[in-house]
């Protein structure tokens, strides 16, 4: 099942594998680094404080960047733009938050 993934070359799978990723690496980021704290403490935390938008945003997106690495070497050229384009939303996201926190 998992191999019938990555042979899929499409832009709406790329958009939701891009939705998905850094989704999944803020819960990663929150289980290695954060776990004394309630996930809606976590999260509170993150976007209130500016020095933390930018590194925990930062390692979110690297979730990102394994997927755009595994599908443009595999050629899935499509579900890369797909992924691609997510991450650019969720990288000027972050930098919007950034700069609208006091």
């Amino acid at each position: 099942m998992a191999l019938m993934l990555l042979k899929k070359d499409n832009l709406k799978f790329g958009l939701v594998l891009g939705l998905l990723g850094p989704i999944i690496g803020l819960a990663v980021v929150y289980l290695v680094s954060y776990r004394s704290f309630t996930f809606g403490e976590f999260f509170n935390f993150f976007i209130t404080d500016n020095k933390r938008i930018t590194s925990i945003g930062a390692l979110s997106l690297l979730a990102n960047a394994v997927l755009f690495t595994l599908y443009i070497n595999t050629h899935r050229d499509n579900t890369a733009k797909g992924i691609f384009l997510t991450t650019v939303i969720y990288g000027i996201g972050i930098l919007v938050l950034k700069i609208l926190n006091p």
